[in-house]
């Protein structure tokens, strides 16, 4: 029996527990998910340093999953638009039993491996391309059967599992095992299994886009100020990076369209907004090298 599947003995009794300590249990049974992704730390560096040079080369983030492990896929890729300003088109996830999957359990979708493969063909896996297979178990049909449609073109494939020698692991360029262990919820890999798949998945894209130049020292300065949240934190981020006050800050992000890079470089270097698009432009995207100009 696959691990994440095994009943957890020390809470046999779970259903008798008090409020309060039911609670505790399953709050302290998420520091295993963290301990899980740290000692996987090595392999996700490895696949961090394995995917810049394809998106360097205009390769896309393809996220595949079923179930809990696919809607987490879902939701690293839509966060990376907000976040850092990711083209729509350069982060696709796919689903198992399609988009319909996000809101309702679709039954029997992760079991077709054709299914897996075709969907993955469907949207031109190219070999500049990074495949994130996503699947508690490590041996999902669906995202096995992408898995290798994606290697037969010579795409990067990355695998996230939860159990250790799983498939899913073991076939990807890069494997990334999450040993989570027993849930306390015997079988319910939504908790902690689940929990450190979004871990992982944040720290893979998060540190990816910190060596893509979407980030200044520890500064968000790529984001897209797409509400008046993020138009406020634009401001914020200019204002703090630069040393001017907020309405001089506001003042330079409104020539152009809000960008932070921009604004820095051009408040930093004293000169306009069409200059600082050009020095970081020369600088493929790094506020550090544009101001050392």
């Amino acid at each position: 029996m696959l691990k994440t599947e095994t009943p957890a003995q020390d809470h046999a009794l779970l259903d008798q527990y008090p409020t309060a300590e039911l609670v505790n249990v399953l709050v302290d049974d998420q520091i295993n998910a963290v301990n899980a992704v740290r000692a996987a730390a090595p392999r996700i560096a490895a696949a961090v340093a394995a995917a810049v040079p394809r998106m360097e080369a205009g390769g896309r983030l393809i996220y595949v999953g079923a179930g809990t492990s696919g809607r987490l896929g879902l939701l690293d890729s839509v966060e990376l638009y907000p976040t850092f300003s990711w083209p729509h088109g350069r982060a696709v996830a796919l689903l198992a039993g399609g988009s319909d999957a996000m809101f309702v359990a679709v039954e029997g979708a992760e079991d077709n491996v054709d299914q897996g493969a075709a969907d993955l063909r469907a949207v031109d896996v190219s070999k500049n391309d990074v495949v994130l297979l996503i699947a508690a178990s490590g041996g999902t049909p669906y995202v096995l059967g992408a898995l290798r449609a994606a290697r037969a073109v010579g795409a990067l494939t990355i695998g996230f599992a939860n159990n250790v020698d799983a498939p899913i692991a073991n076939e990807a360029d890069v494997g990334v095992t999450l040993d989570t262990g027993a849930e306390v919820i015997s079988g319910s890999t939504r908790l902690k299994a689940g929990t450190s798949q979004k871990i992982a998945l944040n720290t893979f894209s998060s540190a990816l886009m910190v060596r893509l130049n979407k980030v200044h020292g520890n500064l968000m300065v790529d984001l897209k100020a797409t509400n008046a949240k993020l138009v406020r934190r634009a401001i914020r981020l200019t204002a703090f990076a630069t040393g001017v006050d907020e309405d001089a800050a506001r003042a330079v992000l409104e020539q152009c369209d809000f960008h932070v890079k921009t604004a820095i470089v051009a408040l930093s270097k004293q000169t306009n907004v069409e200059q600082a698009r050009v020095l970081l432009e020369n600088a493929r995207g790094s506020v550090r090298q544009a101001l050392a100009q």
